[in-house]
């Protein structure tokens, strides 16, 4: 077989759908609102509790909330990419199967090496989100961790390690390892309480509302001593391709495809609900938190909490944060559950080692990959900052959701004859959107996170031309 042969070779859609009957390896336990609370899971949290202010004071003032809007649009023409996918090859690994599928096996490694780095990132990012709203539930009543153990390296001054942030990653992955439904309704009671958070602060902060702080709704465009140029429209894009990180993470669900109950019909259902919901309340808190406190003050590890006890609601930020903490988890939970099954997919097709692809024989979990998941991302959250974090993520999910609204353009020319459970509209035109507006929120990630992207991406060429191709499933190696 020649290079390119190999480079392309791919299971066919049929193919995939016959396997999927024939396995057993995961449990198919989880119903349509148990997957639309992975979605929210895995989009509400630290986009909310932490991006939103932060991109406000540094980038975008109260436009921040048309931020939202840009990503957003990225963003849903993806979800309706993946949504007919979802519905056409409900099967384990998300973006890299439906690639597997459509595009050869060298693209769908790379999407899932890609992919492997994005969960992963978020893992540590979400982490040590939910690391600064802990301290501050604890600061409030009077308790402090020392400043060595407070957060990452270079977050502040004495900042070693972020003890907190490497300890909710292992406790998380250790949950992973347990019955798929335990964790599931955990993190549905932690959907439930952050709705409920994010609502508290939308109608108590209404009546606090001062229209001074929306003036000027976009900043004149101002240069820092640094060289960087904030505010301004250029600002409100800057900040879109960070807070793109906060409107994703419906993907994570299609991950759990096989452990859905009715994926085929489900889970297209629970993308476009989990989007939907979530896009409703970033835009509102958005603009509530930029009505309640000037802009300027919100670059801090607690925006939306410090915002309130500022105006000298101690309740409301104490209920805040409560809320964060319990919330913030199960965003930890959604995209350790993806990466974990990532990984699996890729051990499952030969391309990392087999001993990834075992399950767990009593809880019926991939608790090989999850713990290894587990110990990485707790070293990594403990030792980089958030804002590094959130931009190296967004690099990956855009690039991943180039990828998938291609894929449907190809799938429609070369295939327009297989049946599928939701349909994309408008295509080429919803399609051709993603591919856009994901292009220009890359082109205004900054150099040095292209750099490590592309670090990684090499490391993931040595892996698959020095393993993965020669023992993949299809070359004919168990």
């Amino acid at each position: 077989m020649g290079l390119l042969q190999t480079l392309t070779r791919h299971k066919s859609i049929p193919q995939l759908q016959a396997e999927l009957g024939q396995r057993r390896e995961l449990r198919r336990v989880l119903g349509v609102w148990q997957l639309t609370g992975i979605g929210l899971g895995g989009i509400i949290g630290v986009g909310i509790f932490v991006l939103a202010g932060q991109q406000a004071a540094v980038n975008a003032g109260p436009a921040v909330a048309l931020a939202f809007i840009i990503a957003g649009i990225a963003s849903a023409a993806a979800a309706l990419c993946y949504a007919e996918f979802a519905g056409m090859i409900p099967v384990t690994g998300s973006a890299y199967t439906y690639s597997y599928a459509v595009l050869g096996e060298f693209v769908a490694w790379l999407i899932g090496w890609d992919l492997l780095l994005e969960y992963a990132l978020i893992v540590a990012a979400v982490a040590s989100g939910w690391s600064g709203y802990l301290q501050n539930l604890l600061g409030a009543l009077g308790i402090s961790l020392p400043v060595w153990a407070q957060g990452a390296l270079g977050s502040g001054e004495g900042r070693v390690f972020n003890v907190i942030a490497a300890g909710v990653a292992l406790a998380v992955a250790w949950l992973l390892t347990q019955r798929t439904e335990w964790g599931a309704r955990l993190n549905t009671i932690a959907v439930i309480v952050k709705v409920f958070g994010v609502a508290l602060v939308i109608v108590v902060g209404a009546f606090f509302i001062d229209p001074d702080n929306w003036v000027p709704f976009i900043p004149d465009e101002v240069t820092g001593p640094d060289g960087v140029t904030r505010y301004g429209f250029g600002g409100v894009v800057a900040a879109a391709a960070v807070v793109f990180f906060a409107v994703f993470g419906y993907d994570t669900l299609t991950t759990a495809a096989e452990e859905a109950k009715n994926p085929q019909r489900d889970l297209p259902r629970a993308i476009l609900l989990s989007l939907g919901i979530s896009m409703l309340l970033y835009l509102t808190i958005s603009m509530v938190l930029t009505g309640v406190a000037h802009y300027s003050t919100l670059d801090n590890d607690a925006p939306v909490a410090n915002a309130f006890g500022a105006l000298g609601l101690t309740w409301v930020r104490i209920a805040i944060s409560a809320t964060a903490v319990a919330s913030i988890i199960s965003v930890v939970f959604a995209f350790m559950l993806a990466a974990a099954r990532i990984w699996f997919s890729l051990a499952r097709d030969g391309l990392l080692p087999g001993w990834f692809a075992v399950v767990h024989p009593k809880n019926g979990t991939p608790h090989r990959p999850t713990i290894a998941l587990g110990v990485i991302t707790a070293v990594v959250a403990g030792l980089l900052p958030i804002g590094e974090l959130a931009m190296l993520v967004n690099i990956g999910a855009l690039s991943a959701f180039v990828v998938i609204c291609g894929a449907i353009l190809v799938l429609r020319y070369r295939h327009p004859e297989i049946p599928r459970g939701f349909r994309t509209p408008w295509v080429p035109v919803v399609p051709l959107i993603g591919i856009g507006f994901s292009i220009w929120l890359l082109s205004h990630l900054p150099w040095v996170t292209w750099e490590r992207f592309l670090l990684w991406m090499g490391v993931g060429l040595l892996v698959y031309f020095g393993y993965g191709m020669r023992h993949s499933k299809l070359a004919g190696r168990g």
